[in-house]
């Protein structure tokens, strides 16, 4: 699905020391999510539908991801 450059806005979150960690953009459109690195914009965009966006989403908040 076609995302505009200007769709996508830079997630930002406390990195290691409190420092903000901005490596991803995301662009939520009706049709689904893309995510691209923003240090390299010319990386290939990741696209997901509505439902596997959701899924992630769910799995992020019960902590199925966390590193520890």
């Amino acid at each position: 699905f076609p995302v505009r450059d200007r769709d996508f806005r830079t997630a930002a979150w406390p990195g290691t020391g409190g420092i903000i960690a901005q490596c991803v953009s995301v662009a939520k459109t009706p049709q689904g999510v893309a995510i691209r690195d923003t240090k390299d914009v010319t990386n290939k965009t990741l696209y997901f539908t509505p439902a596997e966006w959701n899924a992630f989403s769910q799995g992020m908040k019960a902590g199925e991801f966390d590193c520890d």
